[in-house]
């Protein structure tokens, strides 16, 4: 992929949040629920296992300094943090993101099982039990 034509690498400034030398934080352009966060390296690499351990460190201080400002500013009841890392995980841009996705009381019915629910038929085990 030719790096001008990577979204994350071209983002313009107004959309930046806030950075460090090594990544990016911004709100999701088509958010889940208010508040949904994504920290990008500012390198581009596909995938979480090709950044390098000082990228990872970096991502994940960002990862929390963007929570403790959501906790600030919006107060939610908790989060889904979560990577899609290749095409069949659903990864659809092609540059390392991580989605910090605030979470509201009555946001859904039942939100147990979170994440697990990409693969329905597997999500509620509980109830199986």
């Amino acid at each position: 992929m030719r790096l001008d034509t990577c979204y994350f690498c071209s983002l313009p400034e107004d959309r930046i949040l806030s950075d460090t030398e090594l990544t990016l934080v911004i709100r999701d352009g088509y958010p889940v629920s208010k508040g949904h966060t994504l920290i990008i390296p500012k390198r581009h690499v596909a995938s979480i296992f090709e950044a390098t351990t000082e990228e990872q460190i970096d991502i994940f201080s960002s990862l929390d300094k963007a929570k403790k400002q959501l906790d600030k500013t919006l107060n939610p009841d908790g989060y889904n943090i979560g990577i899609n890392d290749g095409i069949s995980a659903g990864q659809t841009v092609m540059h390392l993101h991580i989605h910090l996705i605030p979470r509201y009381t009555g946001d859904q019915n039942d939100p147990r099982g979170g994440i697990r629910w990409i693969l329905p038929e597997k999500a509620d085990y509980w109830t199986s039990v």
